[in-house]
């Protein structure tokens, strides 16, 4: 048996994509990879390039407008600095791969792996959050949940508040809520009866799978509900709200190889994930700090 059979390019695709139907936080809907660039090794940095706002002025007939402005620019820098690997055998190889869905199966649990730890990562992130941006805090959170029944969907709006002050765009905003959160959602019925005969079903029903936790749409937000959101010993969760925008990600899966393990009788893969993500535009997100009570 020959691992000529066993195409590490093959199979390190069908892991990344097997990974990009899982992701939550680290979806494109939620942040962009719009930097990417080419990744060559952990360490590696990818420059983002911001360009400031333009100025909207009256304009009076007759009269000349002025001269135009230089638009300021700044440049970020997007650190490449999270490295996690995965490293599997499969016995007799050769007559498995023939198979319905092993390799698909085999790609869907080495991404479940790499997508708890990215998932977790990038959520972490709302400490780069503008102060000004959160609801409740650390040692302060919001609670009441369990009394007051609509309370979750009132403080979607007040998230939505705070988005809105900051002028984040309001098409394509999303939140992430807990299982527990997205409970008391799914018992309002201004949730449920939301939008479209479509989204009113997905609501009460789920959506199919592959929506990357997307539950539906609720005070002008894409709802998506994780197990991965941030919390303090399943207390003070962080609600995180806000714009693809705000924040980027770069990632790669490298240095893929297919080997023959020297004590298996089997053929095995390894293969490098490499990652980071930054915020970028911290006044574009809000936080809600809540606890389930």
């Amino acid at each position: 048996m020959s691992i000529a059979n066993f195409v590490a390019s093959v199979w390190a695709a069908d892991i990344l994509r097997a990974l990009q139907t899982l992701l939550v936080y680290a979806n494109p809907a939620i942040i962009n990879s719009d930097y990417e660039g080419d990744i060559a090794s952990v360490g590696d940095s990818v420059r983002i390039n911001m360009v400031g706002d333009v100025t909207v002025k009256d304009y009076t007939k007759g009269n000349d407008i002025d001269s135009p402005e230089d638009l300021t620019d700044a440049q970020l820098t997007l650190l490449i600095d999270q490295a996690k690997y995965f490293n599997f055998a499969v016995d007799d190889i050769d007559k498995r791969q023939a198979q319905n869905g092993l390799r698909e199966e085999a790609a869907m649990r080495a991404a479940y792996g790499l997508r708890k730890a990215l998932d977790s990562f990038v959520a972490a992130q709302y400490t780069d959050i503008d102060t000004g941006n959160f609801v409740g805090s650390t040692g302060s959170a919001i609670t009441g949940f369990s009394s007051d029944s609509k309370k979750a969907y009132k403080q979607l709006t007040v998230l939505k508040q705070k988005l809105d002050d900051t002028d984040t765009p309001e098409e394509g905003r999303w939140v992430v809520v807990p299982t527990w959160f997205e409970g008391y959602l799914l018992n309002d019925d201004r949730v449920i009866s939301y939008g479209t005969p479509e989204n009113r079903t997905a609501m009460k029903e789920g959506f199919k799978a592959g929506d990357n936790g997307l539950i539906g749409r609720a005070a002008g937000f894409d709802v998506y509900r994780s197990t991965l959101v941030p919390n303090s010993s399943s207390t003070e969760y962080k609600v995180i709200a806000g714009h693809r925008s705000a924040w980027s990600k770069a990632e790669q899966i490298l240095e893929t190889e297919a080997y023959r393990p020297e004590k298996r009788f089997a053929d095995a893969l390894k293969g490098l994930h490499v990652y980071g993500a930054k915020v970028v535009r911290p006044s574009n997100l809000a936080c809600l700090v809540a606890t389930d009570a």
